[in-house]
């Protein structure tokens, strides 16, 4: 492992309930299709793999495990089981052992939906942390839609505010808070690990539908990470996604489509 190595956690265990047309992990959609978006080549996580700096890599897996492991076998990853799908934090919660076993000292955490990132964005970010011990990865939509935006005080962010909360403030306020959070993040690994524990001990009881029936459930969010070290006057940095295709997140077929049109060419 060269000093430099980045390790890097791709989080891949949900299903994806608005990709309706799809029952496998959405990861593993290709985008090359070929007779149908569902069929074709050059996975979405096999190419997040290698956009992904030198360095060992984790997967997050739950829904559809096997067939995870089967299209990355022999790529040297890790696989973190998530046990209950319990949000973003709960993924990171998964990689805890990955993370102490590391001897890496910067960690990229990104989504297994987002295939777009350019390379030179998550080398980027990990430049940026050597100003802050975590760097998000924030973007400029035309449509704010119901993303978290960014609460940001010059060059660091203070807070992320989800759509649920944001929705209510008064007009220029929500037009003030112009960027948005691809969920994709650096950090420091020894400052992530320092948070992990706080992070554990403060699950959000949401109400969640589960098989048809609606349930309150603990749920762990990464954003928390962000207020938990602003509270601490530990720094948090930012950086801007060169658009929002390249963080769009495949959430669904007409996602999916435009994620393949668009790598086809920007990548090919």
């Amino acid at each position: 492992m060269g000093k430099n190595d980045i390790a890097s956690i791709i989080l891949a265990a949900g299903r994806g309930s608005r990709m309706k047309e799809f029952q496998g992990n959405k990861t593993l959609l290709p985008l090359i299709p070929e007779g149908s978006p569902f069929k074709g080549r050059k996975s979405i996580l096999l190419h997040i793999l290698r956009t992904l700096p030198p360095g060992p890599k984790a997967i997050v897996v739950h829904h559809d495990e096997e067939a995870v492991k089967g299209v990355t076998a022999g790529l040297g990853t890790t696989y973190c089981h998530q046990p209950v799908l319990n949000g973003t934090g709960g993924a990171l919660l998964a990689t805890r052992d990955f993370l102490r076993q590391t001897t890496c000292e910067n960690v990229i955490l990104t989504m297994g939906d987002i295939p777009l990132v350019l390379p030179e964005t998550y080398l980027q970010m990990t430049d940026q942390l050597k100003k802050a011990p975590m760097v998000v990865l924030g973007f400029e939509p035309v449509d704010k839609k119901q993303y978290g935006v960014m609460e940001t005080n010059g060059s660091k962010v203070s807070r992320i505010i989800e759509w649920k909360y944001w929705k209510d403030f008064a007009r220029e306020v929500r037009d003030s808070l112009r960027l948005c959070n691809s969920g994709i993040y650096s950090a420091k690994r020894e400052t992530l690990l320092h948070y992990l524990d706080r992070l554990a001990s403060s699950p959000h009881v949401v109400q969640k539908e589960i098989d048809g029936r609606w349930s309150r459930v603990e749920e762990y969010f990464i954003t928390d990470l962000v207020e938990y070290m602003h509270e601490d006057g530990v720094p948090v940095g930012y950086i801007q996604a060169e658009d929002e295709y390249e963080v769009m997140g495949v959430d669904d077929l007409s996602a999916l489509q435009k994620a393949q049109r668009i790598y086809q060419e920007r990548f090919l």
